[in-house]
């Protein structure tokens, strides 16, 4: 059970860099998410870990040794697809079987007819048939070995390719989008079991996801990528509640982080004009930084929303746009200043739009006045010109 470590690891293909030299270790039994938005480079280093792709620079180790040059069978990884990559003709049973069947196969096996004779005995075998039953009872398959593929649902033949990928036991398990083709419910179901999955085998998983819900509730720690480039590498706490950059801070949160554009107005910080009370002493930190201005990140449900425009002590005037009733809790999106007659429409309704996850019983009306508070010592800081954040 290795440590993986990604040392100045690169991928070109041709001219385009495709992965940025990568540094990395990621500790044995972690559950390492790459997550990213499409073309970000995260399957290419999946594939990269597995042996499928060349790697153009850097090494990659399995505790402390180079595998840059080893083939795929002998890096002891399992790889499941985001096809589910079953085969059709066999059964559930022959699915899971395939690895093993394939390791005890030998050249004359490949003789017609002889083939279906030594696949028919390696199943039979009593060490094989016993892993069979024991990773199909994990999985809760007992019930559909001897069914086919296409008599299974989506969420079963999932979890064929994962019973496909346990049978070995490898070192290392790599899951590319493995849920991407299921719906709502059965993704959030699949996650759970993967997650238990994870902490019964106690085997490292590398996972590939562009869905920032499977990173966070899945992950132990989460490499965010962004055009072959690491913008963040930590634990889901980490990246949500300290991201590094705008772009994760964009990225990471449903709805994204608030990102104000924060200027020094007098002795304190002003949003659009508007200056925030209470922000004198951080005013003076900025100025000490040399910078004239900076951005202030707040997440949702860390900002305080009242309806009316009656002054509440620490708070700065706004009308609402949009009204998102979740049940258990209310999305409202505002927009600083006073409410205008006219809401805008098309690209210019969500300029300059901000987001409070508030409790359900609240009430707000789209185009009502409302007022914004914001706790400072809530705040993430970046700066304006290398969008990185910084500490005030």
């Amino acid at each position: 059970m290795p440590t993986i470590t990604f040392d100045g690891l690169s991928k070109r293909f041709g001219s385009t860099t495709v992965i940025k030299e990568f540094n990395a270790t990621v500790p044995d039994k972690d559950f390492l998410v790459l997550l990213g938005p499409s073309g970000c480079g995260k399957s290419t280093m999946l594939r990269m870990i597995a042996g499928l792709t060349e790697i153009s620079s850097g090494k990659l180790s399995f505790d402390n040794t180079v595998v840059n040059d080893l083939p795929p069978k002998k890096r002891n990884i399992a790889f499941v697809f985001q096809s589910y990559a079953l085969y059709p003709h066999m059964s559930v049973r022959s699915n899971i079987a395939f690895p093993l069947v394939m390791d005890n196969f030998h050249w004359w096996h490949h003789i017609p007819m002889v083939g279906g004779l030594a696949r028919r005995a390696i199943l039979k075998r009593a060490d094989i048939s016993q892993k069979i039953d024991k990773v199909a009872e994990m999985l809760e398959l007992t019930d559909y070995l001897e069914r086919k593929p296409k008599a299974l649902s989506g969420g079963q033949r999932q979890r064929v390719a994962l019973a496909r990928s346990l049978i070995r036991e490898p070192a290392v398990y790599l899951l590319d989008e493995p849920l991407s083709n299921l719906d709502a419910r059965l993704r959030s179901q699949m996650r759970a079991e993967i997650s238990a999955l994870h902490a019964r085998v106690q085997k490292t998983f590398v996972y590939v996801t562009h869905d920032q819900v499977e990173a966070m509730t899945m992950g132990t720690r989460i490499i965010v990528l962004n055009e072959g480039v690491v913008q963040q590498y930590g634990t889901p706490k980490e990246i949500y509640d300290k991201p590094a950059n705008v772009f994760v801070a964009k990225f990471i949160g449903a709805p994204p982080m608030n990102l104000f554009p924060v200027d020094l107005h007098g002795d304190g910080l002003a949003i659009g004009g508007i200056v925030i009370p209470d922000s004198r002493e951080v005013s003076v930190r900025v100025k000490e930084h040399g910078r004239s201005g900076v951005r202030l990140g707040i997440r949702a449900e860390k900002l305080s929303v009242s309806a009316g425009v009656s002054p509440v002590s620490g708070s700065i005037e706004a009308h609402v746009v949009v009204v998102e009733h979740l049940g258990a809790e209310t999305i409202v999106g505002f927009k600083l200043g006073a409410a205008i007659e006219r809401l805008a429409v098309g690209a210019a309704a969500t300029r300059d739009l901000y987001y409070a996850r508030l409790p359900s019983d609240l009430q707000f009306e789209v185009g009502g006045s409302c007022r914004v508070g914001f706790d400072l010592s809530d705040a993430v800081w970046f700066d304006n010109d290398s969008a990185e954040r910084i500490e005030l």
